[in-house]
């Protein structure tokens, strides 16, 4: 699949990168902006030509035949959006029983428009002492990947204000679904 997808994506012009360092074996990957359902297409291309083993969040909803078996196999992790509880100690579990892991959320939760972020990246990377890789897919450039390792430091408003400085001028697939302070 790397083969193809390094194909694919030089065929379209895109220029994909990665900086997380080889020591970092275990981080939630944050991927902004999401404005479309093709973030998915170009993120799974993306991961599969850099070789990172990513895993991502997606409704139970969508686990339905035969679209659940595919998802599985692409990194899909069913969740129960009604037990926030349930996905932090799951998370969790992943972190420790893994020797390497990497978790892949939407921050914006939705391809809408949103004006908050959800909390729920931040509050993940906190409990398990993994850092925050800042990933990003520019439509306008036909540049991304995940690009940058952030620490949190638990004071969560200073740490958004870098995050989201970070993604200031990237465009999505739709600018106008995208919005950082």
């Amino acid at each position: 699949m790397q083969r193809i997808s390094g194909f694919l994506l030089a065929a379209m012009g895109w220029n994909i990168t990665s900086q997380i360092p080889s020591d970092i074996k275990k981080a939630i990957i944050i991927m902004a902006p999401h404005t479309s359902y093709f973030d998915f297409v170009m993120g799974k291309f993306g991961y599969w030509y850099l070789g990172i083993p990513s895993r991502f969040y997606i409704k139970k909803e969508a686990f339905f035949w035969p679209l659940g078996p595919l998802l599985t196999q692409l990194g899909g992790i069913p969740v129960d959006r009604r037990r926030k509880s349930h996905v932090l100690d799951t998370t969790t579990r992943y972190f420790e029983e893994n020797e390497s892991f990497y978790l892949t959320i939407t921050p914006e939760g939705t391809r809408a428009l949103v004006h908050h972020w959800k909390k729920g990246f931040y509050i993940l990377a906190m409990k398990t002492g993994v850092p925050i890789v800042l990933g990003y897919l520019d439509y306008q450039k036909k540049t991304g990947g995940p690009t940058k390792v952030f620490y949190p430091t638990g004071d969560y408003e200073a740490d958004m204000k870098k995050i989201e400085a970070f993604y200031r001028g990237i465009n999505g697939l739709h600018p106008e679904r995208f919005n950082v302070k």
